[in-house]
């Protein structure tokens, strides 16, 4: 038996988990084909109803077409691979009612890559290859000057809205170890989060806007990089730079998760089954 101990035991224990995810889902293959293609059909929704907008208006919050679909895309390709990866986190309150997250908390491997691999919902790849390709299509079609830094840009702001989603999926999540009917709440932000993005901010006003956007960041995860992308000014007077700062707030999204993560942890209370 490999010593879990060691960094090398540690991740062939994980690989072990993962392997075991993907035979076990992949088993009934015709099954497994049809959730792939029936998960599309969230993704593919939220891309429809922004277009179906545009049948009755050339712009919307300021924006054309062209310019809305790049929002849309960085914001379903973002949160589509973040679902992927860790959106089964949303499954906790089960675990700590069941007393599941107990077994969870006594093997020698850290808690939340365990619970992330063990529910890893492979059918929902179908989910995020659809969303890269609306936004690898979006980027195409909009009048983008490319330079370097655009660029890159092109490529880190994608995958700071992964992270950034992540964030926020383990961030609501612990709520559960403390209000085990938390799910809806954690849904709201979630879920919610990721219709927010999909729009131009520009199209909500007052207090909803402030705190959505700029109090829990979701305007970092498409809005402000498709202006930094397209080369417009904010039409609500921030300076230019924040179109680049998503990278800065995933990193503070994702610290901010991990302290929320650790301090549940050290506060769950076991169930005692």
């Amino acid at each position: 038996m490999a010593d879990r101990s060691a960094p090398g035991g540690t991740l062939a224990a994980y690989r072990a988990l993962l392997g075991a995810q993907a035979r076990s889902q992949a088993a009934y293959r015709t099954s497994f084909v049809v959730d792939l293609v029936g998960n599309v059909g969230a993704t593919v929704s939220d891309v429809l109803t922004v277009l179906v907008l545009f049948g009755v208006t050339r712009v919307l919050g300021g924006f054309d077409v062209r310019e809305a679909m790049v929002i849309v895309g960085l914001s379903a390709c973002s949160f589509a691979i973040a679902d992927l990866l860790v959106g089964n986190i949303e499954r906790i309150p089960r675990y700590v009612r069941t007393g599941l997250l107990d077994a969870v908390l006594v093997r020698p491997l850290g808690a939340l890559p365990q619970l992330l691999l063990m529910d890893l919902p492979l059918r929902k790849v179908s989910r995020a290859v659809f969303g890269l390709t609306v936004l690898l299509v979006a980027l195409g079609a909009a009048d983008i000057d490319w330079t370097p830094a655009r660029v890159a840009l092109a490529v880190v702001a994608p995958l700071a809205g992964v992270v950034f989603f992540g964030a926020v999926f383990v961030a609501s999540a612990t709520v559960s170890f403390f209000w085990v009917e938390s799910g809806e709440l954690a849904n709201a932000v979630t879920y919610g989060g990721r219709d927010f993005t999909a729009y131009p901010v520009t199209i909500y006003d007052g207090w909803f806007r402030s705190v959505f956007a700029y109090g829990l960041g979701f305007a970092f995860v498409a809005y402000q990089p498709a202006l930094a992308l397209l080369g417009r000014p904010d039409p609500l007077g921030l300076p230019a730079w924040t179109g680049w700062a998503a990278p800065g707030v995933a990193v503070a999204a994702a610290g901010v998760a991990t302290l929320a993560w650790r301090f549940g942890i050290r506060h769950y209370r076991s169930t005692g089954s």
